[in-house]
């Protein structure tokens, strides 16, 4: 059925660095963008990733599965 679409969430890592805001997806490798804030990096990688998946797409490519998950580890560190 060509044309149907759905929804899926994939992980997104941003990351400060020095001079801005970058992102990307372990499930989708190949797709970053950066901004100057952390929101225009979130704008920028949602449409970077939809450009990309709409890329594949046309070219016959298998969209990748959403399948990588975060959280958080709690560690002591020496002050």
């Amino acid at each position: 059925m060509a044309g149907q679409e759905k929804l899926r969430n994939y992980l997104a890592i941003y990351e400060h660095t020095a001079n801005n805001w970058a992102a990307f997806s372990p499930d989708v490798p190949g797709c970053v963008a950066t901004g100057d804030t952390r929101q225009e990096a979130e704008k920028a990688f949602s449409e970077a990733l939809a450009f990309h998946l709409e890329g594949l797409a046309e070219e016959g490519l298998p969209i990748p599965e959403p399948r990588s998950e975060a959280g958080m580890v709690a560690v002591s560190v020496p002050e």
